[in-house]
C-alpha cells in the first residue's frame, strides 16, 4: 500500500513534490486545476523530472466542477475538452489513472438525463484515454453517486471505467458509511483511494484521521479485507503539515496491523 497526497492548485507542482518526498510520502495525487496546475500552463517534462528524482509515483486527478453532464452541449464539449488536456498531460507524466467526478448538475433535467450525459462523456473519452496510455475512473461523490446501486448506473455500462473510492466521501449524506457496501459490490474495479475524515451529514470538512466521527479503523479493514494494495491518497487539508504526518502514520500502523494479523 502506497502513501500519497494531492497538491494545491494554487502552488509549484515541482515544489509540491519535494515537501511530499521530504516527508516521507510515496506519491502525488497530482491535480490538474487553475490557477498554478492548469492543464494549459504546466510542464509535463518538469514534473516528469521531478517525480524522478524525488522517487515519488503518480495518480491522476482532475477539477471536481468539470460539467460533463451540462445540458448545453458546447459546455459539455468544454469539459471533453479540458479531459482530453489533461489526459495529455498525464500520459506524457506517466500517469497509469485519471480520476473523474461525474456530473449531477443539470438543473429541470431528471436522474436519467444527466447518467447519459455522463455516459456520453466517458463514452466520448475512452479511446483517447487509450491511446495516452491513461484509465479512467470515476469518484463516489455524496448525494447522488454515493452508493453501490449509484455507481453501478455508470460501471454496469462501461467495463473499461474503474472505481475511484473516497472513503470520506462515503461517510456524507449517508445512515451510515457506504464504503463496505460499495467494496461489496465493485471492489474488483477498484484503482485508487482517497482517505479523510468528517462528522457525518454534509460537510466535505476533510479532516485529519481520528478528528471526526468516522470509524476509520472499520474502513481501512473493509479495504484491506477486500485484497486492495494500492494507492491511498490522504486529503488532509490543514495549513499544518503535523496534522497529514500524524494521519499518514495513523493510516500506515492500522495498514501494517492488519497486514500482521494471523
Amino acid at each position: 500500500m502506497l502513501i500519497g497526497a494531492m497538491n494545491h492548485p494554487n502552488r509549484s507542482i515541482p515544489e509540491e513534490i519535494d515537501w511530499m518526498a521530504a516527508m516521507g510520502l510515496e506519491f502525488i495525487d497530482l491535480t490538474l486545476e487553475p490557477p498554478a496546475a492548469a492543464s494549459w500552463r504546466v510542464d509535463p517534462k518538469e514534473i516528469r523530472r521531478a517525480l524522478d528524482a524525488s522517487g515519488l509515483q503518480v495518480v491522476g486527478h482532475t477539477a471536481y466542477y468539470l460539467p460533463m453532464a451540462s445540458a448545453i452541449e458546447e459546455i459539455r464539449q468544454g469539459a471533453v475538452t479540458e479531459f482530453r488536456r489533461c489526459l495529455e498531460v498525464f500520459g506524457e507524466v506517466g500517469v497509469n489513472w485519471m480520476n473523474v467526478h461525474p456530473d449531477r448538475h443539470a438543473p429541470m433535467h431528471d436522474r436519467s438525463f444527466y447518467i447519459q450525459r455522463n455516459l456520453q462523456t466517458l463514452e466520448e473519452l475512452l479511446p483517447f484515454a487509450q491511446q495516452c496510455g491513461v484509465g479512467l475512473m470515476i469518484e463516489n461523490l455524496p448525494g447522488d453517486f454515493n452508493t453501490s446501486w449509484q455507481l453501478a448506473e455508470i460501471l454496469d455500462r462501461l467495463p473499461e471505467v474503474g472505481l475511484h473510492l473516497d472513503i470520506g466521501h462515503a461517510n456524507l449524506l449517508v445512515h451510515e458509511n457506504t464504503t463496505e457496501e460499495i467494496l461489496g459490490a465493485h471492489g474488483s474495479r477498484l484503482k485508487h483511494v482517497h482517505l479523510h475524515d468528517n462528522k457525518g451529514g454534509a460537510a466535505d470538512l476533510h479532516l485529519p484521521l481520528g478528528s471526526g466521527t468516522m470509524d476509520v479503523a472499520r474502513q481501512v479493514r473493509a479495504l484491506h479485507a477486500c485484497g486492495y494494495n494500492g494507492t491511498i491518497t490522504l486529503e488532509v487539508f490543514t495549513p499544518d503539515p503535523h496534522y497529514l504526518a500524524y494521519s499518514r502514520d495513523t493510516l500506515r500502523r492500522i495498514w501494517d496491523e492488519l497486514d500482521q494479523a494471523p
